[in-house]
C-alpha cells in the first residue's frame, strides 16, 4: 500500500497537512484526515481572505460559507453553498452526504438542516473583517467624493481575484483510499447568492480511488466553466499523472479565456493519484503554493506556472 500523503492549497494548508497527517498516522481514513485538516482551517479566523469565520463577506455585509467533500472509495459525496452562522460548513457537507439522499443543499434550507442535525448558530464576524469591510463599502464614502460606481450601485467594492482563496484537502490513507475536502467563503464583497466552484463536484473537487483526486482554487468561475477537477480526475484515469493532468487544466482554462477574448484568470490546481503521486499547476503570475505531507514531513512547494502560450 502506499504511504499515507495529505496535500493543501496555499501556505495556509500546511495548518490542514499537519492536522491531518496525524490523523492519517493513526490509521483514520482518507476522508475523515482531509476533513480534520480543512476544518482546523476553518477554525483560524486570522485567515482572512478565504475561509471560515472571520473571512471577508459579500456586498451587503453577509458572510456565506460553502463547502464540499468526497469519499474516493464509493463515490459518495455532499455539499453546502451560501450557508450563514454555521462554523463549520464542510462538517455539514458531509451530514448531507451521509443523512440525505442529496448532494448539495444551499441557503436557508442548508441552515434549517444544520440546526437539525445540532449545528449552533454562531456569530460570524471578527472586528478586523467587520473593519475591512466597512472600509471598503461605497456608503462610507463622503458626499463629495465623485468615485463611480457601476448600475448596481455598489460596485467600486474591490472585487477581484487577489481577495479570496480556498483550502482544497486532499488526502491518501494507510489502506489506499483517497478523500478530499474543499472549503472557502468565496470572493469578498461578492453579489449575494454567489456561489463559486469550491461546493460543486467536478468543479472545485472530485475524488475517485480508481482514477485520483483533485481540487481547484482561484476564480471559481472561471474553474466552474471547465469542470477543472473532474478533467484532471479523468486525464489521471486515462494515464496522465497528476502533474501532466494539472497542467493540462491550466491550458483549458487559458484556452477557454482566450475564446472569450479575456486574460487567463489566476487559477491553480492539486492532484494527488491513487499511488501517491502529487501534481500542481497554476495559470499565469497565480503564484501558488501549496503543502505536501508525507511521513514526518511537511513541505511547501511552487506550482509550476503555466501560461496562455504553453
Amino acid at each position: 500500500m502506499p504511504e499515507p500523503i495529505t496535500i493543501a492549497t496555499w501556505p495556509f494548508g500546511k495548518l490542514a497537512v499537519e492536522v491531518a497527517m496525524k490523523a492519517l498516522a493513526k490509521g483514520e481514513p482518507a476522508l475523515d484526515a482531509a476533513l480534520a485538516g480543512a476544518q482546523a482551517v476553518e477554525d483560524d479566523t486570522t485567515i482572512r481572505n478565504s475561509v471560515g469565520f472571520g473571512s471577508l463577506p459579500d456586498r451587503l455585509g453577509r458572510l456565506t460559507l460553502d463547502a464540499c467533500l468526497m469519499d474516493g472509495r464509493t463515490l459518495s459525496c455532499g455539499a453546502v453553498a451560501c450557508v450563514e452562522h454555521i462554523k463549520h460548513p464542510a462538517a455539514l457537507a458531509r451530514r448531507v452526504m451521509e443523512k440525505t439522499p442529496h448532494v448539495l443543499l444551499v441557503g436557508e434550507a442548508a441552515k434549517w438542516f444544520a440546526l437539525q442535525q445540532g449545528f449552533p448558530l454562531e456569530v460570524p464576524y471578527t472586528a478586523e473583517s467587520i473593519k475591512e469591510w466597512l472600509d471598503a463599502h461605497p456608503e462610507r464614502k463622503k458626499k463629495d467624493d465623485k468615485k463611480p460606481t457601476s448600475a448596481d450601485g455598489a460596485s467600486d467594492i474591490n472585487i477581484n481575484e487577489f481577495n479570496h482563496d480556498t483550502v482544497t484537502v486532499l488526502s491518501l490513507d494507510k489502506k489506499g483510499h483517497l478523500g478530499g475536502v474543499c472549503t472557502t467563503s468565496g470572493l469578498a464583497y461578492k453579489l449575494p447568492g454567489r456561489v463559486g466552484d469550491s461546493p460543486i463536484i467536478g468543479a472545485g473537487l472530485y475524488v475517485d480511488d480508481l482514477a485520483g483526486a483533485a481540487g481547484a482554487t482561484g476564480v471559481g468561475e472561471e474553474i466552474i466553466r471547465i469542470g477543472g477537477s473532474l478533467f484532471i480526475a479523468e486525464q489521471m484515469r486515462a494515464g496522465k499523472s497528476a502533474q501532466e493532468a494539472c497542467e493540462l487544466a491550466c491550458k483549458r482554462s487559458n484556452a477557454a479565456a482566450g475564446r472569450r477574448g479575456v486574460h487567463p484568470a489566476r487559477v491553480a490546481f492539486l492532484a494527488l493519484d491513487p499511488k501517491g503521486g502529487v501534481g500542481a499547476a497554476c495559470t499565469e503570475k497565480a503564484d501558488f503554493k501549496y503543502a505536501v505531507g508525507r511521513g514526518d514531513k511537511i513541505e511547501l512547494l511552487q506550482a509550476k506556472e503555466i501560461g496562455p502560450k504553453a
